[in-house]
């Protein structure tokens, strides 16, 4: 596909006719300047999701080898290029949105709209750093963010019908009297105790379970380790996708193909449903030996999160924190105070050496 240029919507006040952004929280695009507000037109639609069988009739090509969209600004006519479906324009910051983000690559769907704006960005980071764990103590009067961008990040959700037969065996514990000797005051004295044994038993069966929304992150640009500790979203509360809900802020194109999601889709399912085996084997331990499982009513949608990409300044160093837009939450990279680590070290091991002279004592 060859590149397109896009000529994004004009995102005017219709008050003052500065730019206009979306405001977090609410279904409107305001102006930052004279505070005019305008409702998101096509607002309400409908989220749905899509049959996973109709990608095969899809003419797509992976998103590696689609170009990125060029940009018009329609403020100052600067043409720019992007990988993001979203972003500011470079010369005077206008905001820019792909029109038409379709094409060879699967549309987002939904969106979870930005909730939490800068000043709870500051509120989250603040209550953040003064609640870490042998942080040094300056560190609780950071609440400023050094940078800050607000950016949709793309995800994967699937639905599933699951059938799961399985094989393995069911633990039943039982009880053995068993004699030995102790030594005491220097005389042997004959004790019985109970030793716990295992007997197990063969078992099989079939389980059953429906996932819904079952979420993989469909970017590169940041650890999918990291996004998970984002969660829970709230995608009950996702809207249809339209592109005034991207105004202002950066927004990624998918880098993870929809095949590669649902492998990894089936992989988060996998424990969920040995988990269910393990239920259905019941007994006091479980051994799962296989599971094979049949998937059928696979859908799936894109959908794009907020998350506040920030950096704070501590100490001269710089630390990358994410924030999910929607709760609040916040991960990231945090400094250490070595004195604070030293001193529960050498605590424990004053509680240690108390509790061994205690016991010594009472022998």
């Amino acid at each position: 596909m060859s590149d397109t240029t896009v000529s994004p919507p004009t995102y005017g006040c219709g008050g003052c006719g500065a730019r206009v952004e979306y405001a977090p929280g609410a279904a409107t695009l305001s102006c930052p300047y004279c505070g005019h507000q305008q409702q998101i037109a096509g607002a309400g639609r409908e989220v749905r999701e899509h049959a996973y069988s109709e990608l095969a009739s899809l003419p797509r090509k992976p998103a590696a080898s689609v170009a990125a969209h060029a940009y018009v600004c329609p403020a100052c006519g600067a043409h720019t290029e992007s990988d993001a479906i979203a972003k500011r324009c470079q010369f005077c910051a206008t905001p820019l949105v792909a029109e038409n983000v379709t094409g060879e690559l699967i549309a987002p769907e939904a969106v979870l709209p930005f909730a939490v704006d800068r000043a709870g960005v500051r509120t989250a980071l603040g209550t953040w750093c003064r609640s870490r764990w042998f942080a040094p103590g300056s560190l609780k009067k950071v609440s400023e963010a050094e940078t800050l961008k607000g950016t949709y990040l793309p995800h994967w959700t699937f639905d599933a019908r699951t059938v799961s037969d399985y094989q393995g065996q069911r633990g039943e514990y039982y009880y053995v009297t068993e004699t030995y000797t102790v030594t005491v005051d220097g005389r042997q004295e004959t004790r019985t105790r109970q030793v716990r044994h295992t007997r197990w038993h063969s078992a099989s069966g079939t389980v059953r379970r429906d996932f819904d929304d079952v979420l993989v992150p469909a970017t590169a640009h940041l650890p999918a380790k990291q996004l998970d500790e984002l969660a829970p979203w709230p995608l009950a509360e996702a809207v249809a996708y339209h592109g005034d809900y991207l105004a202002g802020y950066h927004a990624l194109r998918y880098d993870t193909e929809p095949e590669a999601g649902l492998v990894e889709a089936k992989a988060r399912m996998a424990p969920i449903i040995e988990g269910d085996c393990r239920s259905d084997i019941g007994g006091d331990e479980q051994q799962v030996s296989s599971v094979d499982t049949a998937y059928s009513d696979v859908a799936y949608k894109l959908v794009l999160l907020p998350v506040w990409i920030a950096a704070y300044l501590h100490a001269g160093k710089s630390y990358q924190v994410l924030v999910n837009a929607r709760t609040g939450e916040v991960i990231g990279e945090r400094p250490y105070s070595a004195a604070k680590i030293a001193a529960a070290v050498l605590a424990a091991l004053a509680l240690v050496a108390a509790l061994v002279v205690a016991y010594v004592m009472s022998r």
